[in-house]
């Protein structure tokens, strides 16, 4: 992975993530790196300020191409502007104001976006316990009947930023899909607080029941795919959920609880991660993760099942995906991107194409 700062990982990470996004529109490289060059390393209000600064410039683009009817113009900022809010919006902390308004405005922008692409994405509301489960409907083009693949995001991700990283790839392979935000992600956290829960195959199933009454879905090709903490969540929702006919797992977690023993209360995301499993202290946070593991799950899963995971993954080691692999009795694959190819670190951020082995194989098996 290229460092724009060597000395910070996980901004150079996010650095990486936005970049990603450029192929459908997400970012513009100069945009990216003129901006970053403007931000203060470790001063986490620079971070906001200039994205934030960013996302509004690019915005009133938008906003000023569709005041003179060009909407394809318009379509493309809107899009674009609303990543780089969602980065703006992605340190703040669960307490600070500016949060919720931060979201709903890339919400926002990023809706007005939709709207404007060839084949606009449903907004929808799964209903859940008393409440729902926001999201989209990318309804593929191909057939009146066709294969859908359900995607939960992870501990910080939001179904908006499924558009940019592989709602298009899945849908030039004739694969519908159900972005969501799960219990403890995007909207369903900041705006409707629900929060995370270990046994995810409850939401898994809630979106299930959704998928199987909708007339553009065939009910007997669905599928459950995840990435980060999301792969914890589809894994788990596989083994208990039989409805699901293949599982994606897009960065393997065997056990989430791990990959916070070595990070210090004070890690940039311990505030996130205790507003997204509802905990006060990080002591409470860390007791709930302990129920977040696939031992003696992983074995359940009964439908074949696809490993995606970066050699220098630095978020989730690849032991995990090994670990998640040998514990599988279903029919298995696994694809680890070696050390030094672009797409090696987490979620294969610095290079979607990294994913097309794991989009190809939805193809193949739905």
């Amino acid at each position: 992975m290229w460092y724009f700062w060597p000395e910070n990982y996980m901004w150079s990470y996010q650095v990486n993530r936005i970049i990603g996004h450029t192929v459908y529109g997400g970012s513009q490289f100069s945009e990216c790196i003129q901006t970053a060059e403007r931000i203060k390393l470790g001063d986490y209000n620079s971070w906001y300020t200039e994205w934030n600064r960013l996302g509004d410039r690019v915005l009133t683009q938008a906003n000023e191409a569709m005041q003179n009817e060009n909407v394809e113009t318009a379509r493309v900022h809107y899009l674009r502007a609303a990543d780089y809010i969602r980065l703006a919006e992605f340190f703040l902390q669960p307490e600070d104001a500016r949060k919720l308004e931060t979201y709903q405005k890339g919400i926002e922008a990023f809706k007005k976006g939709a709207a404007l692409l060839p084949n606009p994405p449903v907004s929808i509301q799964i209903p859940y316990e008393n409440s729902y489960l926001p999201g989209y409907f990318y309804k593929s083009p191909k057939g009146d009947k066709s294969p859908a693949v359900v995607m939960f995001g992870g501990l910080d991700s939001t179904a908006e930023e499924m558009y940019f990283a592989l709602a298009p790839y899945l849908l030039e392979r004739g694969i519908s899909l159900i972005a969501v935000d799960g219990p403890g992600q995007g909207a369903a956290l900041r705006v409707n607080n629900i929060t995370s829960r270990y046994d995810y195959e409850v939401a898994g199933t809630a979106v299930m029941d959704w998928a199987v009454g909708q007339p553009g879905i065939d009910p007997d090709r669905i599928g459950i795919m995840a990435w980060s903490m999301g792969g914890y969540m589809a894994a788990r929702t596989a083994a208990y959920e039989p409805r699901y006919k293949v599982c994606g797992i897009f960065s393997a977690v065997y056990d989430y609880s791990e990959m916070w023993e070595n990070r210090p209360d004070d890690h940039p995301l311990a505030n996130i991660l205790k507003h997204v499993v509802g905990a006060e202290t990080m002591a409470e946070a860390r007791e709930k993760l302990k129920k977040y593991h696939l031992r003696d799950v992983a074995e359940k899963i009964q439908c074949p099942t696809f490993i995606l995971h970066g050699a220098e993954d630095r978020q989730a080691n690849v032991d995990h995906a090994y670990r998640v692999y040998n514990a599988l009795k279903c029919p298995k694959s696994i694809h680890i991107v070696p050390t030094g190819q672009t797409g090696d670190p987490h979620c294969q951020a610095d290079n979607h194409t990294q994913s097309f082995v794991l989009f190809d194989w939805l193809k193949n098996n739905l």
